[in-house]
């Protein structure tokens, strides 16, 4: 069994009654665990699993997938700040998008973790500005290696691994005018 400290990125339904949960757990990165029965109603995991929630788990990895077994979880952090505004939904969307994109499963990056829960507590706190997504995008592409110091991140970023989310346009859409 392992433990740590994780931020829920994606949510995909599994079974009736079953999720796939994807997070980046600190010291970890990139963990897809199978969290059995969180669908039903009194489920041990009700209430407990939803996008951008912060939380200590407890996982036994799988030796012949990639999913392992969600045992148990406290939450920490229900990111209820980042819900107030849709433009803060949608970048905190974009940035657990990105992500994942950018990381390959079990690629290890403490550094990647602490951007994503500093990313979400200037969320909860303010409005965010479009700033705010150029600055973590280049932490991104600066951890990651690829920032060359003169081009735009997202450039960086989209060199090094072949695209970017399609939410980043959406989210850009929001600064428009």
């Amino acid at each position: 069994m392992r433990t740590g400290y994780g931020v829920i990125l994606r949510l995909t339904k599994l079974t009736e009654t079953s999720l796939i949960v994807t997070w980046c757990v600190e010291g970890v990165g990139l963990v897809k665990t199978v969290a059995k029965g969180a669908r039903r109603p009194k489920s041990s995991f009700a209430g407990k699993l939803d996008l951008f929630y912060r939380a200590e788990l407890s996982w036994v990895p799988s030796s012949k997938s990639e999913l392992g077994a969600l045992r148990e979880l406290v939450v920490l952090d229900y990111a209820e700040g980042i819900r107030r505004l849709y433009k803060n939904t949608m970048v905190a969307g974009y940035f657990t998008g990105l992500l994942e994109y950018v990381m390959e499963d079990g690629e290890v990056d403490d550094d990647a973790y602490g951007l994503l829960v500093r990313a979400f507590g200037y969320l909860s706190a303010k409005e965010v500005e479009w700033s705010a997504v150029v600055h973590y995008e280049k932490e991104l592409a600066i951890l990651l290696g690829v920032w060359d110091g003169r081009s735009r991140p997202h450039e960086c970023l989209k060199r090094a691994f072949g695209g970017l989310p399609m939410s980043r346009v959406s989210c850009e859409g929001l600064f428009d005018g």
